[in-house]
C-alpha cells in the first residue's frame, strides 16, 4: 500500500504531526508521497525531515501515486482532499488539526494507532454522496461533498430563486440564497441555517433557503435521484455559486443552476468501533450540562 499525504501548511503544528506520521509509516515499511505544497513547506524548516524529490507529487499526479490519502488538517483540508482524489475513488483518512472536525476521523494522538489498524486491515470504508452543479451560462462543473450554495454575493438585496425538483415547480424563495446539501454537509452550513441533521447513509438531498423573507419557508428533503434546478431572473448584479466554500463562480442573471448527485462517491476511512451518533454527541456536546461542569471546578 502506498500512502499519499496532504496537509494544511498554515496549521502551527503541521511539521510536528507530519514528522510523527512519517515515522509511523516508515516503522511499518509503508512507502508514501507528499503533496508538493506540504513538502515545500516542510523542506523550508530546519526540522530534519527526509523528503526526497521522488516523494514529492503535485495535485494532478497525486491520485495515480497513492492507494490511500491521509489528510492532516480540519474539515477544509478534507474537502480539498475529496476534490483532489474523490473521483478516483481513493480512500481518505482525516487527522484533525482543526477545531470541530466532523470529517476528520482521528485526533493527532490517535493517528499512529489508526495507521496500525489500517495495516492490519482493521478499518472500514464509508461512501459519501457528492453533488455536481452545472450552469446555463457556461460549461463549468462544480463538485461538492458538503453543499452547493447559490447566493446574492456582495449585493445587499435579496434575490428570488425559482426552485424546481425534477422539473416540478417547488417555490420561489426570496432569500439571501439557497443551499443544496448532501447528508455529509448537513452538519456544516446547512445546520447553521436551520437545516436538519441527516445521517451519512441516507439517500437524500436537502434544499435549504438562507435567511428567507418568510417564516413559512422551510428546508425540504428530496430523494438523491432528484434533479434540483435553481433559476435566478431578478435584477441582481451578480449571482454567486460556491462548492464546499472553496470553488466559486459569479454569473450575471438570468442564469440557471442544475444540481444533482454526482456519478461517483467520496470514500472515507473509518475505524470499525466509531459511530456517527457518537460523533454527534462528542462534537455537538449533546448530553453535557456546562452548569454541572462548572460546579465541579
Amino acid at each position: 500500500m502506498k500512502i499519499g499525504i496532504l496537509g494544511n501548511i498554515v496549521k502551527p503544528n503541521i511539521a510536528d504531526v507530519a514528522g510523527i506520521l512519517f515515522s509511523c509509516l516508515r516503522n511499518h515499511k509503508l512507502s508514501f508521497v507528499v503533496h508538493d505544497l506540504l513538502a515545500q513547506s516542510l523542506k523550508s524548516l530546519p526540522i530534519g525531515l527526509v523528503i526526497t524529490d521522488e516523494m514529492i507529487v503535485n495535485e494532478h499526479d497525486l491520485p495515480a501515486k497513492c492507494d490511500m490519502l491521509i489528510a492532516l488538517g480540519g474539515d477544509g483540508t478534507m474537502l480539498a482532499a475529496a476534490r483532489m482524489v474523490g473521483e478516483h475513488q481513493i480512500p481518505i483518512l482525516g487527522v484533525n488539526l482543526g477545531k470541530l472536525g466532523f470529517l476528520a476521523e482521528v485526533s493527532v494522538e490517535e493517528m499512529c494507532s489508526c495507521v496500525d489498524s489500517i495495516v492490519r486491515g482493521d478499518f472500514r470504508i464509508e461512501d459519501r454522496m457528492v453533488l455536481t452543479a452545472t450552469t446555463s451560462n457556461d460549461a463549468k462543473v462544480f463538485y461538492a461533498l458538503n453543499e452547493i450554495v447559490v447566493d446574492r454575493g456582495s449585493s445587499a438585496r435579496v434575490i428570488e430563486l425559482e426552485t424546481f425538483v425534477n422539473d416540478e415547480f417547488l417555490v420561489t424563495y426570496a432569500a439571501d440564497g439557497i443551499l443544496v446539501t448532501t447528508p455529509t454537509g448537513s452538519t456544516a452550513y446547512s445546520l447553521a441555517s436551520g437545516g436538519p441533521i441527516v445521517t451519512p447513509g441516507s439517500a437524500v438531498i436537502t434544499v435549504n433557503p438562507i435567511s428567507p423573507h418568510t417564516l413559512t419557508a422551510r428546508p425540504v428533503i428530496v430523494s438523491d435521484t432528484s434533479i434540483v434546478r435553481v433559476s435566478v431572473r431578478s435584477k441582481a448584479s451578480l449571482v454567486h455559486i460556491t462548492a464546499d466554500g472553496q470553488i466559486e463562480g459569479g454569473y450575471v442573471p438570468p442564469v440557471e443552476f442544475t444540481i444533482r448527485k454526482a456519478p461517483f462517491v467520496v470514500k472515507l476511512v473509518k475505524r470499525k468501533n466509531n459511530s456517527y451518533f457518537g460523533l454527534l454527541r462528542a462534537k455537538l456536546f449533546w448530553g453535557r450540562d456546562p452548569r454541572l461542569e462548572n460546579q465541579k471546578k
